[in-house]
């Protein structure tokens, strides 16, 4: 006689993980359109086509995170108000931003955005959630890959 195995839905800590890292894909999306929206100077084009490369890949990100969150059985972000009290990922309103503050704000912003996808990747792991687990790790990838073309553009 086999055990029943316990039910997998509704699992608070990933689906929890889940929608903050949603926030914080929905805010660093923004932040970057921002940038790339404002950027100017003598790097303007390449940092224009970065930014906005950059901000298309995250965005392609949140439709899956979402579903991830419904997956588990859990309602995820509903409004811009949800978004915005739950992203830990700092909103830039300021005018004028120089072009490097720009790619340091970024590379930081994708780093803080790094730790959360290992966050969710540890309560994934802690309950089971074998496909958000193994999910999370192209966006990880992604994340590194931003990181490593930003702060390369710095010199650094």
């Amino acid at each position: 006689m086999s055990k029943a195995m316990p039910d997998k839905k509704n699992q608070p800590a990933v689906a929890d993980a889940l929608n903050a890292l949603l926030a914080d894909s929905f805010a660093l999306y923004l932040k970057t359109k921002n940038y790339h929206w404002h950027v100017e100077g003598p790097r303007f084009r390449e940092l224009h086509l970065l930014f906005d490369e950059q901000a298309a890949q995250i965005l392609a990100t949140t439709d899956l995170i979402a579903e991830r969150v419904r997956k588990n059985g859990a309602p995820t972000l509903r409004s811009i108000g949800e978004i915005g009290r739950r992203q830990s990922i700092k909103d830039d309103d300021k005018a004028g931003v120089a072009a490097d503050a720009m790619i340091a704000q970024l590379a930081a912003d994708n780093e803080a955005l790094l730790a959360q996808i290992r966050e969710t990747k540890a309560a994934a792991e802690a309950d089971g959630d074998i496909a958000t687990s193994g999910l999370v790790d192209g966006w990880a990838d992604e994340a590194q890959q931003r990181i490593w073309f930003l702060k390369a553009t710095l010199g650094g």
